[in-house]
């Protein structure tokens, strides 16, 4: 047996070694872009939500203005 054959051998395994590798990070990649786009549609706001916080936000600007406006 040569010597060629061995390092080709060595270089095979090594390409082997990296594909299998690149595929398990894809896998995982993809298994967590899954996971979070779960996840930002269970935190995100709904419009109900919003809608109930803009009006939060203007009862309490209103209320603000009428106490600078005492000062």
């Amino acid at each position: 047996m040569d010597l060629v054959h061995v390092i080709d051998g060595l270089i095979g395994c090594l390409v082997l070694g990296f594909g299998y590798w690149a595929s398990t990070l894809s896998n995982e990649v993809k298994r967590i872009e899954i996971l979070l786009n779960r996840t930002r549609e269970e935190v995100a706001p709904s419009g109900d939500q919003i809608r109930r916080l803009s009006e939060s936000m203007v009862r309490l600007e209103t209320k603000l203005d009428r106490v600078l406006e005492k000062k």
